[in-house]
């Protein structure tokens, strides 16, 4: 199992201080990784960070496919492929309605249509072999819908890619979208995955995804990129703690009532009674109580936390789940060490 560390959404903050991605490099860390919402995007600190390393693979997680055309997302890739030599790895997802129409005023529409023509476009656009045309339902190129002058042509990227078939990651947790995943990307990146379920809950659709791809023995390169909270500390409430606040974030307030795909996923988890009072909690502005109603049990299952010996402990789930990169989300060098020291 490789280590990559997920900065999250620290964006321009990386620049004071780089001593986390010097590290993870310098231990031999796989990649490390950087996230958006609706702050600072995620592609600009990765072009920061490819002029500050040489080795250690960049990686987005996420660019938000709605906030970008498919185009402007491979343009983007090539020119960080060429920044940093042909290490750059294209983390995509769909976000969730409320960023995408309260944000970026797009519609939400068909998350699972709009993923597949995406990804589709991408490859076109990075291989080059012609210009490229596309008729889909939610893309067209050239856009020749209501308010068109008629006057689009196709054309083809003007510089070459470092690497032309730089691997595409998909960020996921519904069973559709993560059957997608399997399907049509090089990679997947799930979050508050949780290894004891991973058999139950993702292994059997991950399966699927691979049957439907047409590609013989998809399912030994296809890459499980998991991002972990990881708490160092002797103290194990102490460190439980320090996790619930994320937890009660994505599974209370990232998504509206019925729409949360998070909270989907705890209720999958067996955990719906704990996920409804942390959504009522949040979404009512207690989000003290919504951190108080995140259980122990789902802190543990999907966070690696307290002292050395239990998650050394712990981290032989993880190995065995299927999961092939471990994203380590943590803010100190003594627990990016450590992690290095239990897996590499």
């Amino acid at each position: 199992m490789r280590l990559g560390l997920n900065l999250g959404y620290r964006g321009v903050a990386i620049a004071r201080d780089t001593s986390l991605v010097n590290e993870a490099e310098r231990l031999g860390y796989h990649s490390v990784w950087t996230a958006e919402a609706y702050g600072s995007d995620a592609a600009t600190p990765l072009g920061f960070l490819a002029a500050r390393t040489e080795q250690i693979k960049l990686g987005s997680a996420i660019l938000q496919m709605p906030a970008r055309t498919p185009a402007m997302t491979a343009m983007t890739a090539a020119t960080l492929d060429g920044l940093s030599n042909g290490r750059f790895m294209l983390g995509l997802g769909v976000s969730g309605p409320q960023v995408v129409e309260g944000w970026h005023g797009v519609p939400f529409g068909k998350p699972l249509q709009l993923t597949r023509e995406y990804v589709e476009i991408v490859r076109r656009i990075l291989a080059r072999r012609e210009p490229v045309e596309f008729a889909g339902e939610r893309y067209q190129m050239p856009y020749r819908g209501p308010g068109a002058t008629g006057l689009g042509k196709p054309l083809k990227l003007i510089s070459s890619p470092h690497n032309p078939d730089l691997p595409i990651y998909l960020a996921a947790i519904g069973p559709k979208n993560v059957r997608l995943a399997a399907e049509i990307a090089d990679g997947w990146l799930p979050v508050f995955y949780s290894p004891e379920r991973a058999g139950t809950v993702f292994n059997p659709i991950l399966v699927e995804g691979f049957g439907t791809s047409g590609v013989p023995g998809k399912a030994d390169t296809f890459d499980t990129a998991v991002s972990v909270f990881v708490s160092l500390d002797d103290d194990l409430e102490r460190a439980r703690r320090a996790a619930k606040p994320m937890i009660s974030l994505y599974v209370g307030g990232m998504g509206a009532k019925g729409r949360n795909f998070y909270n989907n996923l705890a209720h999958r988890y067996g955990y719906g009674e704990a996920a409804d009072r942390i959504q009522s909690a949040y979404l009512n502005g207690r989000t003290m109580e919504a951190m108080q109603a995140v259980p122990d049990r789902l802190v543990d299952e999907v966070s690696l936390v307290g002292s050395r010996e239990r998650i050394a402990d712990r981290l032989a789930a993880w190995k065995e789940s299927g999961a092939t990169t471990l994203l380590v989300a943590a803010t100190d060098l003594p627990t990016v060490r450590l992690m290095a020291e239990l897996v590499l």
